[in-house]
Formats: structure tokens, C-alpha cells, sequence
């Protein structure tokens, strides 16, 4: 690497760094005052330059005025966006806990996907250069487009524009206070519902114009918003949550340390060989799992406080009464005898087995998530590795296919165990993303080294034995284990060690003065989950065939986050049930339409808008009435907030 080609680096990098402060930067205000973790801000994002690349054609792409205006537009066309986003939707599940919020955000996110691909198609998009902006300057005997300098120049002065809002208006006074205290704002008579909504606004212009400057030096395609949205969640994460300063040195850092890895390349030395350009994959993912394992709150960040109290008392975990174990061996029996019906239907074993292996993939998940309070974003990353290790047991290690089904999920624990060590000592949003950082890194891992996991292409001829060849005698093998896994977790809840991880959830200072070890147990909790999540993986593997890097993708792991919550986090019910209605739902509602993201959203908002408890929240009474009860209620995780 030369002097030449490091100076472009950095610059590009700048150039890189000022994008993604702009998105940053409006998620971290609009978390810093309605504590939502907004995942359609990355559709916002794309949305910006989607509608750049036509206003600009629509007010004429050959003078600089058409341009610009093209690209304002567009932002305040965003900001639009998201205040009707945040009116329409966030309103009405502002009392739900701080998960479901999530959960309705991701449904916006799936219905503004197929929106965008219903107005611009699914082809990539190239925009116009910017009239007056189409040289370059001459550094070191590169050349640097002017525009990428211009912005470059746009990040300093965003900053500066935010640092004097907040400080010097009443409104980014406003912002403030309610950053530290929203109630108190209200209890002042400051509209929360019109702050609230004047936020949204402003961070949905923020995102908007990043992605409306991106119009001259990428395509706009379907795939932004998730990969803004990623990257957009680091930066806020390791800058430190609702600090603005901190997200504009996170965007800096992590900007700068990917163009110089593209910068050097790929190193040899002898026969051993780096590639760090195929590092940028998930090097913001490594920058974040190291700043939150040695300063857990982010660069600029604050500390957050310990609770003052417990959480609000809960109905005891009780075994079910005789009445509601008929129920549930009723079930079971029925789900046995669903290959009587495969000559009928042929596709229902295939069906079965697909939601049974959600079933145990959401359990394990609701596991740590509801009595342990820990959420995870990266639970793909044990789903997938007892899938990996499956195969490679199969095919590198020559076991038989028993053999390799039932120590697969020990890869699974193995990485639990490690990650877990590190990730049960933050809370909240940022255990959430270490997770998420963890997994990444996992998937980047599996992507690159194609000698053993066979890279993008993932691996094939992964099937079960003769005796097992069927689908109806592998869907019988399935709803063996699952049934068998889902009643060990039930069981270990019932235990003093499920009590111990609700009591830490609870309230870690009086469980730690009771005597319980609350590190100790959740780190255990997480390595049960991994060993069950691995198992689901497992049977996914030999029920599929093949497997390939998407089964540890982010997407995946958003999958069992709205299983779990569309059921309902508050009952062992919930992932159950969550599971089968998500499985279900998809697999109908692919097959029936293009457009089936944006149907899948809206279901899921209405469902969550209907049963903000979930759905085995909301049928719970009415179970309790007739069979006394079925199973234990479990945690609210958080508390509800006062409306907007």
C-alpha cells in the first residue's frame, strides 16, 4: 500500500463516513426520544434515493438547480414519510411493551420493501451525475471526484446544524429533556404526542437525504434498507446510543477502517495469504463486539442506570393442572397423525416439518428472551452452526446421520458458551447488538472459507438415512425431538434454575443479595439456548438437503424475533404459537402473491395492533377459563409506556 493510495483511502472513507452519520444520526435521535429501535429507517433511507432518482429527472437532470432541488425534495419528501409512519402506526402501540414497537417497525419495514418495488420495479436504478460536480481533483497523483469531497463536507455540517438545533432552539431543548425525562416534558404541558412526531420527522430527513446524496455513486436497489439498517445500528451502538457526537466519530472510525482495508488488499507471506478486503464484510461488526465488550455504554455514551425497583410482581410458574396436559397430549397426538393424511396431501409432512423446526427455533429463543430478559439479535448464529456442524459431520467426518444430528448442536453450545460469556454481562439494546456482532461475524466467517463450509455456495447432499428417507418417517423423527426439546425448556423453567433467571430479569441488586449468582445463570440460560437453537438448525439441515450462509443471516434472526413476539413473550405458549401462525402465514402468502412482504407487514401490524400482548397473550384468558391453565405465564419485559 502506498502513500497515494492510503490518502484516497481515507478520503473515501470520509466520504463513506458522512452517508452514514446522516442515517445514523436520525436513528439516534429518534431512540434517544421514544426509545424505539427503528428498523424502517433503513426504508426511509432507501426510499430518499428511490425518490431522488426521480424528482431529479422530473425537474430535469442537466442543471445543477434541477439536481438539488431533485435531492431536497426528496428529503423532505422522507421527513413526510416518517412523521405519517409514526402518526399512522407508532401511535397505537405506544402502551405496548418496547419489543412489540420493534416488531410493528419491522412490519413498516417489509410493507415499504414491496411498496418501493411496486413503484420503481426490481431492477437497480442509476442516477445522474451532479451538473458541476462531475471532475476531480488531483492528490498525490490520484484523482478524487469533486463530489465525493462535497460530501465529505456534508457530515461537519450536519453536525453543526444538529449541535445547533439541540443547543439553541427551543425544540432541540425540548429534544433533550425528553431524552432524560419524558414525563416530566409532559407533566410540563409540552404535546409528547407532536415531539414525538416532529423527532420522526427530523431523523426521517436525515435518512432521507443520505440516501438522496447516494444517487450519483450508487444504484438504488431493493437491497439498501437492510444493509442501512445494519450498519446504521452499529454506528449508533458503538458511538454511544442518543449521543450525536459519538455517531459521527462511530461513522468516522468505522468508515475509515474499511477503506483502509480495501486499501491493503489482499497481504501474503509465503503460502499464507489475508484478504482484507473481504474483511470490510464484517468489520464494523468486530469495531462494535470490541468496544461494547471493553466499554459497554459506547464511545460517548453514558452509563445507564441500575433500576430503583423491581419489575411489577408476576403469577408464580406452575405446572399444568391434569386437564391442561389431556390438551396438550391431545395435540400431540393429532400432529402424529398428520402422515395418515400425506397420501391426501402430500405437502402437509413438508409443512410440518418446516413449523415444527420453527417451533424449537423460537422455544430457545424465548428461553433467554422471556425469563432471562436477554434479548438477542444474532440467534441465527447457534440455528446455523448446528446446521454446519450437521453437514460437516455428515460429509467431512463421515459420522452416520444420527450420529451427526445429535452432536451438531454441540458446535451450537460451544459458540453460546463463548459469545455468551461476554454478551450476559451488557443488558438491553446492547447485549442486542453484541449478538447481532457475534452472528455476523459467525456468517462472515462461513461466507469466506470455502475449503470447508463450501463459501456462498454453502453445501448440498446433506439427507437423512434410508429408514428416515420419507418425509412422513422424517417429520415423525422431528416432532419427536421438538416435543422432547420444547418440554426440557419447559422444565428447566419450572426449576429453581428457571426461578433464578426470572428473579436476575427481575431485579439483579435483591437477586445477587438473595445469593444467586445472576452472571453465572444467565450465561448458563444462553448456553442452553444455543444447544437447542442448534439442535433446530440440525433438522433443518437434513430436512432441507442444503444449507448455505443465509441460515445465519440477519434475516433469520428477525424471523424467530417476530415468532416470538407475535405469540407473545409473556407465556411459554407464545413462541408456539408465534411460530406456527409466522410459518404458516409466509409459506401461504409467498405462494400466493409477489407481493408478499407487504401483505406479511400489514398482517403482522393488524396483529399487533389487535393483540399487543401477542397471540397466546390474548388467548390466554380464554384458555385459562376452559382448561384452568395450560401452561405458566411468563415475564412482561418491560413496562408499559404512557401513550403518546
Amino acid at each position: 500500500m502506498t502513500l497515494q493510495s492510503l490518502a484516497v483511502a481515507l478520503i473515501n472513507g470520509l466520504s463513506g463516513a458522512s452517508t452514514l452519520f446522516l442515517v445514523a444520526a436520525g436513528l439516534s435521535l429518534i431512540f434517544g426520544v421514544s426509545r424505539i429501535v427503528n428498523f424502517a429507517h433503513g426504508s426511509l433511507y432507501m426510499i430518499g434515493i428511490y425518490l431522488a432518482y426521480t424528482l431529479i429527472e422530473r425537474f430535469g437532470a442537466g442543471s445543477g438547480l434541477g439536481f438539488w432541488a431533485g435531492v431536497a425534495t426528496a428529503a423532505v419528501l422522507s421527513a413526510a414519510i416518517g412523521a405519517l409512519i409514526e402518526m399512522v402506526v407508532l401511535r397505537r402501540v405506544y402502551r405496548a411493551p418496547e419489543l412489540f414497537q420493534l416488531l410493528a417497525t419491522f412490519a413498516v419495514a417489509l410493507i415499504a420493501r414491496d411498496v418501493v418495488l411496486w413503484c420503481w420495479g426490481p431492477e437497480d436504478l442509476f442516477g445522474p451525475k451532479a451538473p458541476g460536480l462531475k471532475g476531480a481533483y488531483e492528490l498525490l497523483g490520484a484523482r478524487l471526484p469533486v463530489y465525493d469531497l462535497l460530501v465529505v463536507a456534508v457530515g461537519p455540517a450536519v453536525l453543526l446544524a444538529l449541535w445547533l438545533l439541540l443547543r439553541r432552539t427551543r425544540f432541540g431543548v425540548l429534544i433533550r429533556a425528553a431524552t432524560q425525562d419524558r414525563e416530566m416534558v409532559a407533566a410540563l404541558g409540552v404535546s409528547e404526542a407532536w415531539l414525538f412526531t416532529g423527532v420522526f420527522a427530523l431523523g426521517s430527513m436525515l435518512a432521507g437525504l443520505g440516501g438522496a446524496l447516494q444517487i450519483p455513486r450508487e444504484p438504488a436497489n431493493l437491497a439498501m434498507d437492510l444493509t442501512t439498517i445494519g450498519e446504521a445500528f452499529v454506528v449508533v451502538v458503538v458511538g454511544g446510543m442518543g449521543s450525536i457526537p459519538g455517531a459521527y466519530l462511530a461513522a468516522l472510525l468505522i468508515a475509515e477502517i474499511k477503506a483502509i482495508c480495501y486499501a491493503i488488499g489482499t497481504v501474503s507471506i509465503g503460502e499464507w495469504s489475508l484478504s482484507f478486503s473481504k474483511l470490510t464484510l464484517v468489520v464494523e461488526f468486530l469495531v462494535m463486539a470490541l468496544v461494547l465488550v471493553l466499554r459497554p455504554w459506547g464511545l460517548l455514551g453514558k452509563a445507564a442506570a441500575e433500576p430503583r425497583g423491581a419489575a411489577p410482581p408476576e403469577s408464580p410458574l406452575r405446572a399444568s393442572t391434569p386437564a391442561g396436559r389431556s390438551a396438550w397430549v391431545a395435540l400431540i397426538a393429532a400432529l402424529a397423525a398428520v402422515p395418515l393424511a400425506a397420501g391426501a396431501f402430500p405437502y402437509l409432512p413438508v409443512l410440518g416439518i418446516d413449523i415444527l423446526i420453527a417451533v424449537l427455533f423460537a422455544a430457545s429463543l424465548h428461553f433467554i428472551m422471556g425469563p432471562g430478559g436477554m434479548h438477542s439479535f444474532g440467534h441465527a448464529a447457534y440455528f446455523g452452526l448446528g446446521a454446519y456442524g450437521a453437514a460437516l459431520g455428515l460429509k467431512t467426518l463421515g459420522l452416520p446421520m444420527v450420529a451427526a444430528l445429535l452432536c451438531a448442536p454441540l458446535l451450537a453450545l460451544a459458540a453460546a458458551v463463548l459469545f455468551g460469556w461476554f454478551a450476559v454481562r451488557l443488558s438491553g439494546v446492547y447485549l442486542a447488538m453484541l449478538t447481532l456482532a457475534f452472528a455476523q461475524i459467525v456468517w462472515a466467517l462461513v461466507f469466506q472459507w470455502d475449503e470447508v463450509t463450501g463459501g456462498s455456495n454453502g453445501m448440498v447432499g446433506i439427507w437423512p438415512s434410508a429408514w428416515l428417507a420419507s418425509r412422513s418417517a422424517y417429520y415423525l423423527l422431528t416432532l419427536t425431538l421438538v416435543v422432547a426439546s420444547v418440554l426440557v425448556l419447559r422444565r428447566i423453567l419450572l426449576s429453581p434454575f428457571g426461578y433464578a433467571m426470572r428473579a436476575g430479569r427481575d431485579s439483579t441488586l435483591r437477586a445477587e443479595a438473595l445469593g444467586i449468582a445472576v452472571t453465572q445463570v444467565r450465561w448458563a440460560g444462553f448456553a442452553v439456548a444455543g444447544f437447542f437453537g442448534g439442535l433446530a438448525g440440525a433438522l433443518h439441515a437434513f430436512a432441507k438437503g442444503a444449507i448455505s450462509p443465509e441460515t445465519i443471516g440477519v434475516n433469520h434472526s428477525i424471523d424467530g424475533l417476530v415468532m416470538v413476539l407475535l405469540g407473545g413473550i409473556q407465556s411459554m405458549a407464545g413462541p408456539v404459537v408465534g411460530a406456527v401462525a409466522f410459518t404458516w402465514l409466509q409459506d401461504l402468502i409467498i405462494r400466493s402473491t409477489d407481493y408478499w412482504r407487504a401483505v406479511l407487514g400489514v398482517t403482522i401490524l393488524v396483529l399487533v395492533m389487535a393483540f399487543p400482548q401477542g397471540l397466546a397473550g390474548a388467548l390466554g384468558p380464554g384458555i385459562e377459563r376452559r382448561f384452568k391453565r395450560l401452561g405458566p405465564s411468563g415475564p412482561t419485559l418491560t413496562r408499559d409506556r404512557p401513550g403518546a
